[in-house]
């Protein structure tokens, strides 16, 4: 197996570092939407739209989730499973004045919603010029 490794180039390099998880929130009631609110008064909240059984939406939480590099004392993650709370998705759409997509990817700043994005336009970039 040594030459292999020499081959493939895996003798020698340092592991990866393993990323931690994300702090997401599932959001799975109407009323979490007041606290979210209330919240963002003092702390970047985000909402993360996902649809469980879409090959593109799984694309853009795992592309999300690793270029993320914030940390939970900067913004709140919430993630909206839409398949089984598409309610919540219809009262995020008319409480914060958003057309509902999925993916979608919702930030929120003393109350209202500062920035949103679909499908490629995803990124936790976006969030530093909230926190």
């Amino acid at each position: 197996m040594g030459i292999f490794n020499k081959l493939f180039g895996s003798e020698g390099k340092e592991p990866k570092e393993e990323k931690q998880p994300l702090p997401w929130q599932e959001l799975k009631t109407i009323d979490q939407l007041n606290t979210i609110t209330k919240a963002s008064k003092t702390k970047t909240q985000a909402i993360f739209k996902h649809s469980t059984r879409c090959g593109i939406s799984r694309m853009v939480i795992r592309n999300f989730e690793s270029s993320f590099d914030l940390t939970a004392d900067e913004v709140d993650l919430y993630y909206l499973d839409l398949l089984n709370h598409r309610n919540i998705s219809d009262e995020i759409s008319a409480k914060f004045q958003v057309f509902h997509e999925s993916p979608q990817f919702i930030v929120i700043r003393n109350g209202v919603a500062v920035h949103h994005s679909s499908h490629s336009m995803i990124t936790p970039q976006v969030l530093h010029q909230y926190v």
